[in-house]
């Protein structure tokens, strides 16, 4: 089984991030499922195969526990984005 974790910080859902020619939708039927701690979130992360991170405390909290490299992270108007592909 594939497993794909799709995780945002609560207060981006919805919203639109633009930077440039850059169009980022935080996307409610993406990102919208179970509401979980940063803690639980970080639990599934870890038994993916796939995760798209978006917000500062998901992706700082991933990078904190070495699941995403700092020089990965991609700031968009100031929002921190990382994707983990386990190959």
């Amino acid at each position: 089984m594939y497993v794909l974790v799709a995780a945002c910080d609560e207060e981006l859902l919805g919203r639109t991030l633009v930077e440039g020619e850059i169009c980022f939708d935080v996307n409610e039927r993406f990102y919208k499922g179970s509401r979980v701690t940063v803690e639980e979130a970080i639990d599934l992360i870890r038994n993916a195969d796939t995760a798209n991170l978006i917000g500062t405390r998901i992706v700082d909290r991933a990078k904190r526990e070495k699941l995403v490299h700092p020089e990965a992270v991609l700031n968009i108007a100031g929002v921190p984005h990382a994707q983990i592909v386990k190959v």
